[in-house]
C-alpha cells in the first residue's frame, strides 16, 4: 500500500470516528450543507469494496460507518 493510500485511509477512519461521535449531527444537516452524509459514506464504502472484489452489503458498510447496526443509530439518535 502506498503512502498516500494509507494517508487516505487514515484520514477516512479519523473522519467516520469524529462522525461516530457527533451523534448530535443529524445526516439531513449534513446533506444540507456539505452534500454528503453518513449513508453515502457507507455507499463509497460498499462501493469500494465491490471494486476491490469484496462484495458487503449496505447494512455491513453502514455498520462500518455507523458504528452499529443503522436500525438501532436511527432509533436512538435520530430526530
Amino acid at each position: 500500500m502506498s503512502d498516500t493510500t494509507e494517508f487516505e485511509a487514515a484520514a477516512f477512519r479519523r473522519l467516520v470516528a469524529h462522525l461516530r461521535k457527533r451523534t448530535d449531527v443529524q445526516n439531513i444537516e449534513l446533506m444540507n450543507l456539505a452534500g454528503c452524509c453518513r449513508n453515502c459514506l457507507a455507499e463509497w464504502y460498499r462501493s469500494a469494496a465491490e471494486q476491490g472484489g469484496e462484495v458487503i452489503g449496505m447494512e455491513e458498510a453502514r455498520h462500518h460507518v455507523y458504528g452499529m447496526p443503522y436500525a438501532e443509530w436511527k432509533a436512538t439518535f435520530q430526530k
